[in-house]
């Protein structure tokens, strides 16, 4: 892939790189962070929907809390931050 079409970012603190247009969730997925917050009860949850109704890809972009990881596009210096206090 041309250089132009990657963008760095950062999740969890870790700096990665992912293809323009692709989703937060897409780029949690590639590398491995399998979880964007905890349940009420304490359980780990991810993305299952894909499209923004089930509210489960939760994380905190750029100091937002509550983003919809599944319907926002990664962007140049974006920080995600997910819930890492689970153990999954």
């Amino acid at each position: 892939m041309p250089e132009k079409n990657r963008i760095r970012l950062w999740i969890n603190g870790a700096q990665v790189e992912a293809e323009r247009g692709v989703s937060v969730a897409a780029i949690l997925m590639k590398e491995n962070q399998l979880l964007t917050r905890l349940s009420v009860s304490g359980s780990a949850r991810f993305a299952v929907c894909g499209m923004g109704i089930c509210q489960e890809c939760r994380v905190q972009i750029n100091g937002h809390p509550h983003s919809l990881a599944c319907q926002t596009i990664c962007e140049p210096g974006m920080v995600i931050q997910t819930d890492k206090k689970a153990v999954v």
